[in-house]
Order: structure tokens, then C-alpha cells, then sequence
């Protein structure tokens, strides 16, 4: 019987990994986006990217091995329908039928599978909140599912330095809700922070979780037009290389990031050189306004968590000049004829998203009305959902720049407790009988 069952629950866990799959297998091609380049490169060379940690990329070599990155793509669709089994574990509703409903229902309903099938960390923002709740909740799991759960939650955080800001934000919740289980749950945050430093002392050298995130920070205060002020009054004096610009700041935090005429790579030396300035800088306006810096973070904290639409990474913009290089270095030629037949590579797969958008805003609007009604059903599960999507809201909005992609790829969490509130509803199917069942009751009837 142990055999069957687990067989079932296999099964169940396979067929909601290809659900999740399915905008990859439309693409014709695991979804990419140009910053994949950079994390192909970090692992293949191997070599630092100045401005991502050096965790997941190394996690795509481990798992595609210069062969396909279909691999990477299975192995995260895998990571999550799983870790959803053991969410509905820790709730006794772990049936291989509820599972199936549950995937399903994520699958068509919500940007879930367009991240689980994306070959960024993005998804790993999700994973960390869940793997969070579940390391605190009590709950049936056994030894070996935390010890997994413990593993699974430092990779999830330490892939993305946003994700940092989001586990602080679910241990505060754990700390008020499940406070013995704190030292458990903290664990993961403390091992990615001890990761990220090692690294970057390996690496670059310096004793520090995010070498050169002040240019981030510094772009963001200066479209919020915060940075202007103290250029006024401390240029040409300061001798900065952004005195230079104290009367032509850009407005928008991308064109200052990214632009290659823009204060950043107008630099000689580029972000690594400009971080130094940047830092003093970002002091400088931080002490001078921080009232202003504060309300404008709120804002666009705001902003953020209403742009939740797919579209943003699933065009073609620079994929050719950059992911290509990477196949080219790293893997065999049919990878590549794979990449170049790819929807998205032909700029066909933005279109057949779009579509969605408005059946996933729908859900979330529903979903996020459930959640709050639920909460004196699941305090805990429902406050680290809301607080983790809020955090990261932040994190990413306020800290950096608003785009669709920073809040679909956690917003989906708020459909969980009223899809798992439903599926309570959901009768467990029987366990087939075979030869041996069905003679034992034959020979049960004989004997009547």
C-alpha cells in the first residue's frame, strides 16, 4: 500500500512540475532574459558580475553541465511543485488529486509557471517565503524535509539579494507568531549572508554582503529628484564625477543605471569605480532629506505593488547579442538551433502572454480579498504571504525601480490560502484495489 501511495504522490508531483513547464514548452525553449548571459558567464568562466552574487549561477552549472538548459528549467519546476506538496503537507491536505487541482489551478490562473519556467532567481523570491513559513510551522514534516527545506531556503535567498530584504520581513512575522521556531528560521538568512560575504571576500576582496549596491540606491533617490539638492550645494567643492551632471540629472533610474553616456559607465571604470562616490553621495542625501527619501520609497513601494503583468522580460531586447554568446562558448550547436527557434527569440511569445494578463489580475484581486478573510484560519501562513509580498514591493520598487516582473513573480502567493481552503472540499480518491484486494473480498463473500 506505502508503494502505491507513493508511486501516487510521485506522479502527482511530476505532472504539476510539467504544468508549471508549459510556457517553456510554447516558447519552444527555457524563457531567458539578458541578465541569464550574465549568470551563464559568472559559472563558465568563472568570473564576478559587479552587480549580482555569485549563487545563481553557479546553481545553473551545477544542474545543466554545458549540455541544455532545459535541465536548470526542470529542476525549478520540480523545486516548486514540490515545495507546494509539503505546504499542503504541513496542512495534512498532501492527496495526490488536491495536488493536481492546486497546480492546475496556479497553472492557468497566475504568473506562476511563466517564472517557474524563467531562467532568472525571480522565482526563488516565492520559495524563500514559503520555505520560510514551513521551517517555523509546525506541522508532520519529517527530519530529512527540513533538513532539504533548510538547504532549499539559503539557496533561495542567497540567489538574489532582494530576497534578503523579504526573509527579514518573514522572520519579524515569525518572530511575533512563532517565536520558538525563530532560531530554526533565521538559520537560512544567516547562512546566504554568510555566503554572500565569503564570496565577495574570495572574489572582489571586500568584507561586504553587496560590494557596490549604493549605485542602485543613488539612482533610485535620483529620479525621485533627491539627489539634485545636495549637488547644488556641495559641487564643484565635493569634486565628484557627478558634479558633472548636477544640472542635467537623469530622471529616469535606468537611464542613469544603465545608459552608456549616463553618469554611471561615463566613469572611467564604470559601477565598480563609481560605488565609492555613490555611497557618499546616497549619505549625504539620506541625512539631508530623510523624511523625503522615506515618502518617495512608500510611493513607489506603492507603484510596485500594482504592476504585476507578464510582458516585460518575454520580448527579444538584446537576447541575441547576449545569450548567444554564451551558447556559443558554453554549449554544443543543437542548443543553440534550439534558442534561435525559440518564440521568444522571434518575438512572438510577448503576444501570447498578454492575453493573461487580465485573467491573472482578476485572481490576484480575488485571491488577495480571500487571503485577508482567511486569516483567523491561518494567522501565520496568511501574515507571511502578505508581509513577504509587501517586502518585496519594497525591495525591489523603492529600492531599485518599478517593473512588472519584480512583483508578478511573488504576487501569485496570495491565491494559496483561499486555493487551499478550497481543496479542503476535495474527497481524497481510493486506493485501486488489485488482485490481492479483490480475492480477499471475493473470499470474504464466499465465506458469508
Amino acid at each position: 500500500m506505502n508503494h502505491h501511495r507513493n508511486l501516487r504522490e510521485t506522479i502527482a508531483i511530476l505532472g504539476v512540475a510539467l504544468l508549471f513547464a508549459w510556457p517553456a514548452l510554447l516558447n519552444g525553449y527555457p524563457i531567458v532574459f539578458s541578465d541569464t548571459h550574465a549568470f551563464l558567464v559568472q559559472s563558465g568562466q568563472p568570473r564576478m558580475v559587479w552587480d549580482k552574487p555569485f549563487t545563481y549561477g553557479p546553481f545553473l552549472l551545477a544542474l545543466h553541465g554545458h549540455t541544455t538548459l532545459w535541465l536548470p528549467l526542470a529542476a525549478q519546476v520540480l523545486i516548486l511543485s514540490h515545495l507546494l506538496w509539503l505546504l499542503a503537507a504541513s496542512l495534512r491536505q498532501d492527496t495526490p488529486l488536491r495536488h493536481l487541482l492546486l497546480g492546475a489551478a496556479l497553472a492557468i490562473g497566475s504568473a506562476t509557471p511563466w517564472f517557474a519556467s524563467f531562467l532568472m532567481p525571480d522565482i526563488f523570491a516565492p520559495i524563500t517565503v514559503l520555505g520560510l513559513y514551513l521551517l517555523a510551522a509546525p506541522g508532520p514534516l519529517g527530519d530529512w524535509q527540513r533538513r532539504w527545506l533548510m538547504i532549499l531556503t539559503t539557496a533561495a535567498i542567497a540567489f538574489h539579494l532582494a530576497h534578503l530584504v523579504i526573509a527579514a520581513a518573514c522572520l519579524l512575522v515569525i518572530a511575533v507568531l512563532h517565536r520558538r521556531a525563530l532560531l530554526r528560521a533565521a538559520t537560512p538568512l544567516a547562512a546566504a549572508l554568510a555566503i554572500l560575504l565569503l564570496t565577495n571576500i574570495i572574489g572582489y576582496g571586500r568584507v561586504a554582503i553587496s560590494p557596490y549596491g549604493a549605485v542602485f540606491a543613488l539612482a533610485r533617490v535620483t529620479a525621485d529628484s533627491h539627489t539634485a539638492p545636495v549637488l547644488a550645494r556641495a559641487c564643484p567643492a565635493a569634486g565628484w564625477h557627478l558634479c558633472a551632471w548636477r544640472d542635467r540629472l537623469p530622471t529616469d533610474h535606468e537611464t542613469f543605471m544603465w545608459s552608456g553616456d549616463g553618469p554611471v559607465w561615463s566613469t572611467p571604470g564604470g559601477a565598480i569605480a563609481f560605488a565609492p562616490e555613490a555611497a557618499t553621495i546616497l549619505a549625504a542625501v539620506l541625512r539631508d532629506d530623510p523624511i523625503g527619501v522615506a515618502r518617495s520609497a512608500a510611493v513607489n513601494t506603492w507603484d510596485q505593488l500594482r504592476h504585476v503583468a507578464l510582458g516585460d522580460t518575454l520580448g527579444p531586447d538584446w537576447l541575441v547579442g547576449s545569450i548567444t554568446g554564451s551558447l556559443n562558448e558554453y554549449f554544443p550547436p543543437e542548443e543553440r538551433a534550439r534558442f534561435r527557434a525559440a518564440k521568444q527569440v522571434n518575438g512572438q511569445l510577448t503576444a501570447l502572454a498578454a492575453p493573461l494578463n487580465p485573467i491573472h489580475a482578476l485572481f490576484l484581486l480575488l485571491g488577495a480579498g480571500g487571503t485577508i478573510l482567511l486569516f483567523r484560519r491561518n494567522p501565520a501562513l496568511v501574515a507571511i504571504i502578505l508581509v513577504g509580498v509587501l517586502a518585496n514591493a519594497f525591495a525591489t520598487g523603492a529600492l531599485s525601480g518599478v517593473h512588472d516582473r519584480y512583483q508578478a513573480r511573488i504576487a501569485w502567493l496570495v491565491l494559496l490560502p483561499p486555493l487551499l481552503a478550497a481543496l479542503r472540499w476535495v474527497p481524497e480518491l481510493p486506493p485501486r484495489q488489485g488482485i490481492s484486494g479483490r480475492a480477499a473480498r471475493n473470499r470474504s463473500t464466499a465465506s458469508r
